[in-house]
């Protein structure tokens, strides 16, 4: 296990950070002090107005640059815990903020089976709260997966 570079610091350092710009030499910082050195870190340092908006453009057009993480496509962070995708996901199956995801599936599953199309032929609501409680599952689905296999 490699440590923190932060001088003093006795804490795994998983949050690699360039040691220059362009360098592909790295520091290994633990996560309060990644937070700490990119506070400061300014990618764009040294560029004019145009040559940075440039840049960026040409980085976002190939998606060879800076992409953000998939919870934050759309909807951006949440309490911190989880994204802003999950706590509306948690609204619609009608659970609290720190459900776990045991009382995710039971309320999925009880919900699901009370506004299966099946069940309710005919009821055009019925099936659209079908649909948002799927789409509500599958995404505390996924995000408890890709928990699962974060590494510690």
């Amino acid at each position: 296990m490699r440590l923190c570079d932060r001088h003093g610091c006795a804490e795994p350092g998983r949050c690699p950070a360039p040691k220059s710009p362009n360098s592909r030499e790295r520091w290994y910082f633990c996560e309060r002090h990644a937070a700490e050195y990119n506070a400061g870190w300014n990618y764009f340092e040294g560029l004019s107005a145009e040559e940075a908006a440039s840049r960026e453009a040409d980085e976002t057009r190939a998606a060879n640059g800076f992409a953000e993480a998939k919870h934050y496509g759309w909807a951006g962070p949440g309490d911190g815990s989880r994204s802003r995708d999950e706590m509306r996901a948690l609204e619609v199956l009608e659970l609290a903020p720190d459900a776990d995801f045991e009382a995710v599936r039971a309320a999925w599953r009880r919900l699901a089976k009370a506004n299966h199309p099946d069940v309710r032929p005919g009821d055009t609501e019925a099936a659209t709260r079908f649909q948002a409680i799927q789409a509500a599952y599958d995404v505390l689905r996924v995000a408890e997966e890709s928990r699962q296999w974060r590494p510690d």
